[in-house]
């Protein structure tokens, strides 16, 4: 008698009943995100549904969002620690979604990888739902897709999709900065998830000693260090949404100040950033001394320790940070907007 389907497809790589384990080992975790709207408990089904509640919304528009981790994923080879960088997917998505000044409703991730491994896929989840908690958006759906011969058997990949909801009437209108405005940071948790290529390069963590910790870090590792998740500023932002006027957000990824603080002006205008004013985190000092890297580059590549950006009148500006301040973020004063074609300043 020749073998069953089942065992045909296990001696190919691919084992099914482990992706049957994986599916009920992350079903706690994903139960925890299901407090964030009405969903019907059926994971494992053909299509994530969630019902909408437009209370207060007159023309909703939804806004969507999709990332991945990048190759912050070889930290957690290297560290072999998988329960953060589903932080870092629900981040990259959500804090794209709330610069147009929508919440996030729903997520969805998608996992591959080259062999499947239960727990450490329940681990990964586990991550995606943390990240989903703190945004306050149910985990409804997702794929983990076992490609052997594709990645490598302890290697994987992590991407996501986010949609939220705003009101036409406040969706974030970039065209109302004008100068005098005020450019406020909110800071960052360290690297994120951009710009991890070079920073591997630079700091060689594949050979390096990654694990011991370093006075210039305060005490962390550099591994500990590159692993800090990705700062989620949903709650924060939504609470100010509703005390301030905000004019215009940026989520400060791939490309630094100077590629996406523009995107948050309009044309003729710019930003003066006081450089004294930028509270850079120790790991960016690190990275540029052992890379000799020319500051501006820097600038150019990571957020160098602010994650976020909002512009409000200068009128505004107080009570913006004392809300921000009420919801867990130390943000202060960047600098000012100015009439300009040079979109960044740092002076």
């Amino acid at each position: 008698m020749g073998k069953s389907f089942s065992e045909s497809y296990k001696a190919a790589g691919v084992d099914i009943t482990a992706g049957y384990k994986a599916v009920e080992l992350m079903k706690e975790h994903v139960a925890k995100t299901m407090v964030f709207g009405n969903v019907p408990d059926d994971i494992g089904g053909f299509g994530g549904l969630l019902e909408l509640d437009l209370d207060g919304i007159e023309k909703p528009v939804l806004v969507s969002g999709t990332d991945g981790v990048g190759t912050k994923l070889k930290m957690a080879f290297l560290m072999d620690k998988h329960d953060t960088v589903g932080i870092d997917c629900v981040a990259m998505c959500v804090n794209d979604i709330i610069c147009v000044g929508a919440k996030p409703l729903f997520f969805l991730d998608y996992i591959a990888v080259g062999k499947n491994y239960p727990e450490k896929v329940a681990q990964i989840v586990s991550g995606v739902a943390e990240g989903c908690i703190q945004s306050e958006a149910a985990l409804i759906g997702g794929e983990t897709a076992e490609m052997p011969g594709f990645y490598p058997e302890d290697e994987y990949d992590l991407a996501g999709f986010a949609v939220g909801v705003v009101d036409k009437s406040k969706v974030l209108r970039k065209e109302t900065v004008c100068e005098g405005d005020v450019i406020i940071g909110l800071p960052s948790s360290g690297v994120h998830s951009n710009g991890f290529s070079l920073v591997r390069k630079v700091l060689d963590v594949e050979n390096a000693d990654i694990k011991t910790p370093l006075a210039e870090l305060d005490g962390k590792s550099i591994g500990e260090t590159l692993l800090t998740p990705t700062k989620i500023y949903v709650k924060p932002m939504v609470n100010l949404f509703k005390e301030v006027t905000v004019k215009s957000v940026a989520h400060i990824t791939g490309g630094g100040f100077y590629e996406n603080i523009p995107r948050s002006l309009p044309k003729g205008f710019g930003v003066k950033i006081r450089r004294e004013n930028i509270r850079v985190l120790p790991i960016f000092k690190l990275i540029a001394e052992r890379g000799n890297i020319p500051e501006r580059d820097m600038f150019n590549t990571f957020n160098m320790g602010v994650g976020m950006t909002c512009i409000v009148a200068e009128e505004d500006a107080d009570k913006t940070l004392e809300v921000l301040k009420a919801n867990g973020e130390d943000a202060y004063i960047l600098g000012e907007v100015v009439r300009s074609e040079e979109g960044v300043e740092i002076c």
